[in-house]
């Protein structure tokens, strides 16, 4: 890999790293979520320095071009990053339900009451 990419993808890792951090310095972020996008910041710059580790990760899935590996993981991220939080929206849909419901019959004995 060119000099020049591997300093481009480097830098990309280390702004993905610092901007996540700032995130959660500000409250923005909670820690629990961080992880994941901490540890893809990492990847990402391991694999721009470690190229041999990116060609081995290549010859393992059986792919011809390296690049076509990081897209394919990149996919594979999204996908689970989706699926993270489409159980996390669920559990909130259900709260919001249980306490709807809590609130509805907490009104209904109040109104019961002379």
């Amino acid at each position: 890999m060119p000099l020049r990419m591997r300093l481009f993808t480097f830098a990309i890792g280390i702004f993905l790293f610092i901007f996540i951090i700032e995130l959660v310095r500000r409250r923005k972020m909670k820690e629990e979520y961080s992880l994941l996008w901490l540890l893809s910041g990492v990847i990402i710059c391991v694999l721009s320095i470690w190229y041999e580790a990116l060609i081995w990760l290549t010859n393992i899935v059986g792919a011809v071009y390296p690049p076509s590996v990081l897209f394919f993981f990149g996919l594979v991220f999204l996908a689970l990053l989706s699926i993270f939080y489409s159980v996390k929206l669920s559990n909130l849909s259900n709260q919001v339900k249980n306490l709807t419901q809590k609130i509805a019959i907490m009104e209904a004995e109040k109104d019961k009451k002379p």
